[in-house]
């Protein structure tokens, strides 16, 4: 589960770069995504800071939820606390699945979005967060087909239960599968 934590800890790090622009300083956001230079109105001025604290709000909230940040009552715990698994027995795994899809979804939506903008011709800024949720997007989509389920190791093989010809084919399975028919 090791690239479900990196994947955590890149989605909440990006989250919280885009953020801080944005509670920081509204005037550079407006400026940068509108056609005219001018100063933002009050409304802009607020929508843009609480987007901003919103997006460090899932950031972090996202980062407690699939566990890669751990929550235990003691620094005696932590040292025996195990990472968060898509196991039954793990008390973090009902949240683990749900809160990648959510996650997916964000990066999915808002990376469509950004390439909606960009086609049309408006900054190049949507194409910069159009590529950084679309590698978001892609290593979730990855994560939720590869990494969800810690399947079943086969003693005989070594091979993992999920396995399959598709897309890339195992030659040397293949020719032993064949040599066994002969």
């Amino acid at each position: 589960m090791d690239v479900y934590y990196y994947f955590n800890y890149l989605s909440a790090g990006w989250m919280v770069l885009e953020a801080l622009p944005l509670i920081a300083t509204p005037t550079i956001i407006v400026a940068m995504l509108s056609p005219e230079v001018r100063e933002p109105t009050q409304l802009e001025s607020y929508l843009s800071r609480s987007l901003g604290l919103t997006l460090i709000a899932f950031a972090v909230l996202n980062l407690l939820l699939t566990g890669s940040i751990s929550l235990v009552s003691s620094f005696a715990a932590t040292a025996t606390a195990k990472g968060t698994s898509t196991d039954l027995e793990d008390p973090t795994a009902p949240y683990a699945v749900p809160s990648l899809s959510v996650t997916l979804t964000y990066h999915i939506a808002v990376g469509f979005y950004c390439y909606q903008q960009w086609a049309i011709g408006h900054s190049t800024a949507y194409a910069i967060g159009m590529l950084a949720h679309g590698f978001f997007a892609t290593m979730g989509v990855w994560i939720m087909m590869f990494a969800s389920a810690s399947g079943h190791i086969y003693r005989k093989t070594g091979a993992d239960g999920k396995s399959s010809s598709f897309p890339i084919t195992n030659l040397d399975a293949e020719k032993k599968k064949l040599d066994k028919r002969l």
